[in-house]
């Protein structure tokens, strides 16, 4: 069997788990609505973006209507199904096995561009890993609002919560891509990478820009450009320590990504630091609280940190077991990364560190952020 034919029934192996899947889905919501719809997908996926959007404590569905809660005992004495702004473990799993497929779609996509077997398009997609975090921020900059006093208000608000966001920040990327890709075929510029990159950057700037005008011109956002400066200073110092003991100590593991697995420890870096800065040190920097997390592994490491003597929390706070697994796992995701991966499946490897990237950057960007404008 040709290898073009492998590829198209492969192709066809995907687009009939993703038809199979989604007809599970539609199918069941239809035919079992309080079971299905409300009690999984409204339960663990839907439900939290409403409350968010909503800025409720949390939604409860009762009787085939949502009320939308605004007080932590209501929220507790309210039947299930109840849904919280953030995630859960059983959403987290499922954004995760969506985003496996989506990835190995777009796999095939780059496939039929004939474009994505070299390391540009990684740096090319930098900026979108940003843009969403900052996204992210400008609808943070409204909860509490009324829906005439926010410039983005329910259920427009919904494209830019997570985990929604993610979905629409694929949409985004895909069509800057393919368009880029159109203007280069077409001999409009020499690369498509370098239009990726530019619409990335300019939506990052113009995001960025519009939090920085609220700043200056409303009483609900403020700026604390210190955060910023502590988290990626904090963020670039960690990075280089881990570098540096890469190189030192195990060079081979960083043999297959080379200069992208400094990106990788980077953002996962920034995560990391975002946190412990936001959760532990936001108060002494400026703020007028410290931040909350809102992922469960977040809290868990956390409690984890709680149990330390009270001299380690003086000086280094409760969240930094969460820095600690980021780097770690960052290094272990490079590790995995070897040179073997990349000569096999180029494509493939390329986009899952773009994933694996945008996963710790988008939150990371979006605690920093959301820091730096008080929000």
């Amino acid at each position: 069997m040709s290898t073009a034919t492998e590829d198209i029934d492969t192709e066809r192996l995907w687009g009939g788990t993703v038809t199979a899947l989604l007809a599970a889905l539609v199918g069941g919501a239809l035919a079992f609505p309080e079971r299905v719809y409300y009690g999984f997908i409204w339960h663990y996926f839907w439900g939290p973006v409403e409350a968010d959007a909503k800025s409720a404590v949390c939604a409860a569905y009762d009787g085939g209507s949502v009320s939308y809660l605004y007080d932590s005992g209501a929220c507790a004495a309210a039947a299930e199904p109840v849904a919280y702004p953030g995630y859960t473990l059983v959403s987290e799993v499922g954004y995760a096995l969506t985003m496996l497929l989506a990835l190995i779609g777009v796999v095939f996509l780059l496939k039929r561009l004939d474009i994505g077997r070299d390391r540009t398009l990684f740096y090319a997609l930098f900026p979108y890993m940003l843009l969403g975090g900052a996204l992210r921020v400008v609808e943070d900059a409204f909860d509490g609002l009324s829906a005439a006093e926010a410039a983005i208000s329910f259920p427009w608000n919904t494209l830019i919560i997570s985990p929604v966001i993610y979905f629409t920040m694929f949409g985004i990327t895909l069509v800057a891509l393919v368009g880029s890709v159109g203007l280069a075929d077409r001999e409009f510029m020499p690369d498509y990478q370098y239009a990726v990159a530019g619409v990335g950057s300019a939506l990052l700037a113009i995001s960025v820009g519009y939090l920085g005008f609220l700043a200056a011109t409303t009483e609900y956002v403020e700026f604390y450009p210190q955060i910023t400066a502590v988290v990626l200073g904090g963020a670039t110092l960690v990075t280089w320590l881990a570098w540096i003991g890469i190189g030192r100590y195990a060079p081979e593991i960083n043999a297959g990504t080379r200069r992208m697995g400094i990106v990788v420890l980077w953002a996962h870096s920034v995560d990391g630091v975002a946190n412990v800065v936001g959760i532990d040190w936001a108060k002494e920097l400026g703020l007028p609280q410290d931040l909350v997390p809102k992922h469960p592994v977040n809290a868990a490491l956390i409690e984890v940190g709680e149990l330390f003597p009270e001299t380690i929390q003086h000086f280094l706070g409760t969240a930094w077991p969460f820095l600690v697994v980021k780097v770690a796992a960052a290094t272990f995701v490079i590790w995995v990364f070897d040179e073997q991966i990349f000569d096999e499946s180029p494509r493939y490897a390329i986009l899952l560190l773009v994933a694996i990237v945008a996963v710790g950057l988008g939150p990371g960007t979006r605690d920093m952020l959301r820091a730096t404008f008080g929000v």
